[in-house]
């Protein structure tokens, strides 16, 4: 951690919904004025898109379970913690873009599924975030977690967490049914051991729970509407936290624990902001006071 140039991460496994809740940082940085550095967690994958599907078939082929994007193997682990510890130490690191899109591959001029060089970050950031699968990962050789000042679980219910994979994967990227119900199968080793550890570290997690019947993702033909869910709220410390004025500014929320607040799901942009921005705040005025 570090008080003079912090990092913030945001972690929550494929399809969880961490891409909406860096949106809601953005607007705040934006609003605030704050300067960060953005690092792309998919960017510290080990291998391309094709080089990863080549290892899955031989490993398949040779009667294996094939490696995941969740897991040691197919990610630079070592290199995420070192650019945290380069970035809360002196405020630089390297870090390079992954190709996700045509968006992208124009951008960049290169194809779907590759990665753009590495490059020195900015000059001058006032913070760094993250964004990705591994924000608060520890393994036998790295803790990337001790480095970040705030870290942020995003944590659909599993069933709701398919479903948005699902039809992420489906209608945005062109894959079979098939192909994706492989995919979780093949991952969630992975996903026990990598993924959910992490929600343990964070200092705030954002659960959302539908309140519709999600009993078999596989068939589900919509996405659960954010006012088809609530959201539990959890806070790693609540002192601090002025749960009473959350619960005057946010219509029918309640606390179902004495460090847990649950709100109507579509709710969650307000209780977002009315949470993360004191939060980056205190970074910031902590930062102000250390240069």
């Amino acid at each position: 951690m570090s008080m003079k140039h912090p990092i913030i991460a945001v972690t929550g496994s494929s399809g969880a919904g961490t891409t909406t809740v860096k949106h809601t940082f953005e607007a705040i940085f934006e609003r605030e004025h704050v300067n960060a550095a953005i690092v792309e967690g998919d960017s510290f994958h080990r291998h391309t898109r094709s080089e990863m599907k080549t290892l899955i078939e031989e490993a398949e082929r040779a009667g294996q379970r094939g490696i995941s994007h969740f897991g040691p193997e197919a990610n630079l682990f070592a290199e995420l913690e070192s650019l945290f510890r380069a970035y809360g130490e002196a405020a630089t690191g390297r870090r390079r873009h992954y190709i996700h899109n045509e968006a992208h591959a124009m951008r960049w001029n290169l194809p779907m599924g590759t990665f753009t060089d590495w490059e020195d970050l900015p000059v001058g950031t006032d913070c760094l975030f993250y964004e990705g699968l591994h924000g608060a990962v520890v393994t036998d050789s790295e803790d990337v977690s001790r480095h970040v000042d705030l870290l942020v679980g995003v944590v659909p219910t599993i069933n709701l967490e398919w479903i948005q994979k699902l039809h992420r994967d489906i209608k945005i990227r062109g894959y079979s049914p098939e192909a994706v119900q492989d995919t979780i199968l093949r991952r969630m080793h992975d996903y026990v051991h990598y993924i959910v550890p992490q929600f343990a570290r964070t200092h705030i997690n954002f659960q959302r729970v539908p309140v519709v019947d999600t009993s078999n993702p596989f068939i589900a033909r919509d996405v659960p509407t954010q006012d088809e869910s609530m959201v539990v709220i959890r806070f790693k410390d609540p002192r601090g936290v002025d749960f009473p004025y959350l619960l005057r500014m946010i219509h029918d929320a309640f606390m179902s624990r004495a460090n847990t607040i649950v709100i109507p799901g579509g709710k969650l942009d307000l209780a977002m902001q009315l949470i993360l921005t004191p939060l980056i705040w205190k970074l910031m005025e902590r930062r102000r006071q250390r240069t």
